[in-house]
């Protein structure tokens, strides 16, 4: 009986220890949502084997995050898009090799990294701080590869550019800054916007769940099911710091900005990868013709059935096309030298 009775209070202490963590779950998904969201990352981070550092410089800080070390490949330098963070490469990461050195850095005064009053949020400016970030992290030691995606893929295209000894590759998707000869939804969205003098709500600044959704469908064209209190999650979670990316969202459609690849694509020296998503509705498939025109020699991968947000979407594809990408790059210039 004795044997009876330790064994009952052994299911019920361990049942009690089991209904904590799990009315703590249940508690953070119905109250707060956004704490719940920044444990998710937390969490994917750790399990991809991801480290957060800083770098600081000059009272300036870039929050970051990596992966590996320097190695026979080359480097990978992550740059994300608007009103997005570092954590955004976290589906794409986990298709990738873990002995590859990836670096996934907040942009200039998104998530970790600062936020100042008197910073530079147009596209040149942003190219400069990331070349700030990459001296003092000497990630510029020997060329990398760079990828980035929409306002990030704006950046990168620019970035190479400027600094072309230091790219021996760069994989742009969606990039934002192309004159795209065909009109999509939120070009639609722009004009009306201009039109009411920008009294109208941004689609890519959601203030409520509804908002949110709708910025979903806009982004993606795979559609995902999304709990409500996610979305509401999701809107605390950016909600804050809406008045700073409404700052950077006039920086970068305005004229200094808002063609900025477009009119560096002469520049870029490093082998080039395209990859869009046919279904686009923010960035038209048609700006990677533009970009083929201006690079003949550049690879394009158009993805079906894809939107916008094409990691978020495709990412095991889109890890994939950028691997195979750098090691047929990385082939080509050992073949070259073994000629010479």
């Amino acid at each position: 009986m004795a044997a009876d009775l330790d064994v009952l209070n052994l299911l019920i202490i361990a049942g009690g220890t089991l209904a904590v963590p799990i009315l703590v779950f249940v508690a953070s998904f119905l109250f707060w949502p956004s704490a719940l969201i920044k444990v998710y990352y937390w969490y994917w981070r750790r399990t991809l084997g991801l480290q957060v550092r800083y770098a600081d410089c000059s009272g300036y800080r870039f929050c970051y995050s990596f992966r590996g070390k320097p190695g026979m490949r080359p480097s990978i330098l992550m740059l994300h898009g608007f009103s997005a963070h570092k954590d955004t490469w976290l589906t794409v990461v986990k298709y990738l090799p873990k002995h590859l050195h990836i670096v996934c850095v907040d942009m200039p005064g998104h998530e970790g990294t600062s936020r100042t009053n008197t910073e530079d949020y147009s596209i040149q400016g942003q190219v400069r701080k990331i070349h700030q970030f990459v001296e003092i992290i000497r990630l510029n030691r020997k060329p990398f590869h760079l990828v980035g995606t929409s306002m990030g893929g704006n950046v990168a295209g620019v970035y190479a550019a400027w600094y072309p000894a230091e790219i021996c590759s760069m994989t742009l998707i969606c990039p934002d800054g192309i004159r795209h000869p065909c009109e999509t939804k939120f070009d639609n969205h722009l004009q009306d916007l201009e039109h009411s003098n920008y009294t109208l709500n941004i689609p890519l600044i959601p203030t409520t769940p509804e908002e949110m959704e709708d910025m979903f469908r806009l982004c993606s064209h795979v559609r995902f099911k999304i709990p409500q209190q996610i979305l509401q999650g999701l809107v605390d979670f950016r909600e804050p710091h809406n008045p700073f990316y409404l700052e950077v969202f006039m920086e970068i459609i305005g004229e200094k900005s808002r063609y900025a690849l477009q009119e560096h694509l002469h520049l870029i020296t490093a082998p080039l990868q395209v990859i869009w998503g046919k279904q686009d509705q923010v960035v038209d498939v048609s700006g990677a013709t533009v970009i083929a025109e201006v690079l003949p020699g550049c690879r394009v991968d158009l993805l079906e059935n894809c939107g916008h947000s094409v990691v978020m979407e495709r990412p095991c594809r889109t890890a994939k096309l950028i691997l195979d990408f750098i090691i047929t790059q990385q082939n080509a210039r050992g073949g070259t030298k073994k000629s010479s």
